[in-house]
């Protein structure tokens, strides 16, 4: 008997594979339609069906779906990208299949919608603006006061995101944004942002049920890239139910409350501040795995095909990872170590996103990470101890793109690695 089939919306480089062998782990056919297959080097690797498709057009998709569905039993539509997550619900309503409210995603999407929508319900968010040319953002900084965090009101992956602490900054972050270079994903309109400082914590959801809450640091301002993470977050009993009643409230004002949610937080002097809700699975739901046995992927599977959930913690352990990150431009000469980390007790994963002759390019999100390494054991200190172990085996050397002036110097003496964030 043919098995029945899962069909995935476009990819992402850290989850799109999970996808993929959660699907083939529930006996399920996954078929992926994307705008560009190729981008998805695991979908070669495995020998994956993919369907080349305009995923930005409805109509396009419809006439794919009912036309797989016409020869095989479809058991569900899902997607691990955000930015097509409400075409998934508007697909899944079509065909009667189970999935998620596409109205309440598009408004998540939508950051700007979104702090309308939390801070009506009383959920404390930053202080917010809405700003269309520079003359807006000037005015809305004055009266947020700076610093200010300035975002595309539309985007994900902290690509666009500033730290802006002085007006020279501002007036420099706001020309990038509306001078051509960002790439936006709608018309064009800048949230001016309170910067909210504090502690920061993701709190990951499936469903209406608290599922973990992680902590994570970032990287050097201005921007806002992630550098580690640990599950569980080293929280009292009093903040992590504080945290847990503000996400849940967020579901609520938001109307979510189907399939996965990340909500990320700040701990400022007045608490709990929601940074951003974000109705997807986020970037490490292997660590969560890790920690507690609960694989979220294959439980959003169950969720789109009818199946029953098993969201309970299988063990209690502590798990962390780390990203890669370089400190320069330049050409990849090589990367290694990875073997040697992969290899050490306690590791559970170490992926590399690069390979030799590869360009490096800082863009301030998450991009800059060429990798990452996770591990996890019964106590955080231990679980510390092996993350650094295995972090320290890894190592590469970039040469720096040549400057006007110092070509021959730069082509002669590749830099070592400088990585140790």
């Amino acid at each position: 008997m043919a098995r029945r089939a899962l069909i995935l919306l476009e990819g992402t480089r850290s989850n799109g594979l999970r996808y993929v062998q959660a699907a083939q782990g529930l006996g399920l056919h996954p078929i992926t339609l994307s705008a560009d297959p190729a981008q998805y080097d695991y979908l070669a690797a495995e020998c994956n069906e993919a369907i080349h498709v305009d995923t930005d057009n409805q109509d396009a998709l419809i006439r794919e779906c009912a036309r797989l569905r016409a020869t095989r039993d479809v058991a569900g539509i899902t997607s691990a990208e955000e930015t097509v997550y409400a075409t998934v619900g508007k697909l899944c309503q079509h065909f009667d299949l189970p999935g998620p409210n596409p109205t309440s995603i598009e408004r998540c999407c939508d950051k700007f919608a979104q702090r309308q929508l939390l801070a009506e319900a009383g959920v404390p968010v930053p202080a917010y603006r809405l700003a269309a040319n520079a003359t807006d953002v000037e005015s809305a900084a004055a009266e947020i006061g700076l610093p200010v965090v300035l975002k595309p009101a539309v985007g994900r992956g902290s690509s666009g995101v500033r730290l802006c602490r002085n007006v020279e900054e501002l007036a420099q972050h706001t020309a990038y944004l509306l001078g051509g270079k960002h790439t936006w994903r709608s018309s064009p309109r800048i949230l001016v942002e309170e910067f909210a400082k504090g502690r920061y914590y993701c709190a990951h959801i499936m469903g209406d049920e608290l599922i973990a809450i992680a902590a994570a640091t970032f990287g050097p301002p201005p921007h806002f890239v992630f550098l580690e993470g640990t599950f569980p977050a080293p929280l009292t009993d009093d903040e992590h139910t504080r945290i847990a009643d503000v996400s849940l409230n967020c579901l609520r004002a938001l109307n979510l409350g189907w399939g996965p949610t990340n909500i990320e937080l700040r701990w400022t002097k007045r608490g709990p501040v929601v940074i951003e809700v974000n109705p997807r699975i986020s970037g490490g739901p292997h660590s969560i795995q890790a920690a507690y046995g609960i694989d979220l992927i294959t439980e959003h599977i169950k969720l789109v095909i009818g199946d029953e959930l098993d969201l309970r913690r299988k063990q209690s352990h502590t798990a962390a990872w780390r990203s890669l990150i370089p400190d320069r431009d330049g050409v990849l000469d090589w990367i290694d170590g990875d073997g040697r980390a992969a290899a050490v007790p306690g590791v559970t994963e170490v992926k590399l996103f690069v390979k030799p002759k590869m360009s490096i390019v800082k863009n301030g999100d998450y991009r800059d990470s060429i990798g990452h390494v996770m591990a996890a054991s019964p106590s955080r200190a231990r679980t510390a101890a092996i993350l650094q172990r295995a972090i320290d085996l890894i190592d590469w050397s970039i040469t720096p793109f040549p400057t006007l002036g110092a070509q021959d110097s730069m082509a002669r003496e590749p830099s070592p690695g400088g990585r140790r964030a």
